[in-house]
């Protein structure tokens, strides 16, 4: 098996949000997909095989943490169409058969991917007990993600808070299928981005993920409703850090971002 390291949500190498990438005949059965995926020990490691023509998909795609299979993961899905585009295993956009439905990714003529993904629903909810003192500050507001995603969101007071945050990330397990997405208003628009976010997903052994584009089918709908735009960016502001470019679209939600191979190699057993 042929494996790759790609940096998705970026465009320099050793920043963003690393997956690993496996092109296969196959999928192998679940077991050893999800020991490769502890092996890679990244957020996430995607596996990918192509399709017949003439379906509603061009290639079969699995994500898996090093604890779990998700049902859906925007920057291996980047990563990975990243990998076709630059080695010529497919042209123009690809649909990939999902969990969470069929899931397109576009190039763009100056480098970029746009990922066609459905947007999360958000329902307000009352803020549970705990998360208070599992984040370290208090929240302004709770919402569910819905099934897709997950995760509890929290809007924070303000961007110093997101960025300040030191979570019990056991504690915060407690709260949601995932984890815990945190975010903010943007202090300065003038930066180049809208609003920032940190996410904690300690249920799929990732205590912070560093670039999360499904925890941006949430963050999208927040933020354009409250800042009055359908065209935003969002700074992620983990240690890796990493920016994503927003549209919101109705029931979809289209994420923007670049990708940089940085390992190439084979897997020996």
């Amino acid at each position: 098996m042929r494996i790759r390291i790609v940096d998705a949500f970026t465009d320099r190498p050793f920043a963003g949000n690393p997956a690993g990438v496996l092109l296969l005949d196959a999928f192998p059965d679940d077991g050893r997909m999800q020991n490769i995926a502890l092996e890679v020990n990244h957020a996430e490691t995607a596996f990918a095989h192509r399709l017949p023509e003439g379906g509603e998909a061009d290639w079969a795609l699995r994500w898996f943490t090093p604890k779990a299979e998700v049902n859906m993961c925007g920057h291996a899905t980047l990563a990975t169409a990243h990998v076709l585009h630059t080695t010529g295993a497919h042209e123009g956009p690809v649909r990939f058969a999902t969990r969470s439905g069929v899931l397109i990714a576009t190039p763009g003529e100056d480098g970029s991917i746009t990922l066609d993904f459905p947007t999360a629903p958000l329902t307000p909810v009352e803020l549970p007990d705990g998360v208070e003192a599992a984040l370290g500050t208090e929240p302004l507001a709770a919402f569910d993600t819905g099934p897709n995603v997950g995760d509890l969101l929290v809007e924070l007071a303000d961007e110093k808070t997101v960025h300040s945050l030191t979570p019990d990330h056991k504690a915060l397990g407690a709260y949601s299928e995932r984890g815990v997405i945190a975010t903010a208003r943007a202090e300065n628009p003038d930066l180049g981005y809208d609003f920032v976010s940190r996410c904690f997903f300690p249920n799929v052994g990732i205590d912070e993920d560093p670039v999360t584009g499904s925890a941006h089918t949430a963050l999208a709908p927040f933020w354009s409703e409250r800042l009055g735009s359908t065209d935003l960016t969002g700074l992620q502001a983990s240690p890796r850090s990493g920016r994503v470019r927003t549209r919101l679209a109705g029931d979809r939600t289209l994420l923007t971002g670049r990708a940089v191979t940085t390992v190439e190699g084979d897997l020996l057993v």
